[in-house]
């Protein structure tokens, strides 16, 4: 039987969730990409029983009150899963939550808010990108809550779903 694959999320508040999915949607119209809900990953593709994650997420959100991010770039790649994304530096609320909820892969943290999965030319990307940079850079991002999601790079986007919440502070 293969695992129940789980990611732990950091969610951005209501309205700035709904600014975030507002440009998710934009860029996938304008690509013809999948939409999926904007979060910044904490733990990826992890197999760990759901009672432990809901656990962590409880402990690691009442250890860290909710904070803003200010959105330090918009940049690309050629990677599906960041292939568009709003980054973040790794301040001291963001690097507390990765040392508590995924401490192995800490030093690797890129915090980020994807906004366009998929192989895209990447000309057509830059000018996507100066275009919502011109929006969204150095734009402070609030983040209120963390969650255990169904999801990972194996699973069909259209299938990930949130199993667990828990509110910063």
């Amino acid at each position: 039987m293969t695992p129940l694959i789980h990611s732990i999320w950091l969610l951005p508040k209501t309205e700035d969730e709904t600014l975030l999915a507002e440009v998710v949607t934009e860029l996938s119209r304008r690509f013809d990409t999948p939409l999926f809900a904007p979060h910044l990953t904490v733990k990826g593709d992890t197999d760990l029983p759901i009672a432990a994650l809901e656990a962590a997420i409880a402990e690691a959100a009442g250890a860290v009150a909710r904070f803003a991010e200010e959105i330090t770039a918009i940049e690309t790649s050629e990677t599906y899963f960041r292939s568009f994304y709003a980054r973040f530096a790794v301040s001291a609320p963001l690097a507390r939550l990765k040392q508590r909820l995924d401490a192995q892969a800490a030093e690797a943290f890129m915090p980020h808010v994807s906004l366009l999965y998929g192989a895209v030319a990447p000309e057509l990307k830059v000018a996507a990108a100066e275009e919502v940079g011109r929006r969204l850079k150095g734009r402070a991002i609030s983040f209120d809550r963390l969650c255990v999601v169904r999801s990972g790079q194996d699973i069909p986007i259209a299938d990930w779903r949130m199993i667990a919440t828990a509110r910063l502070g």
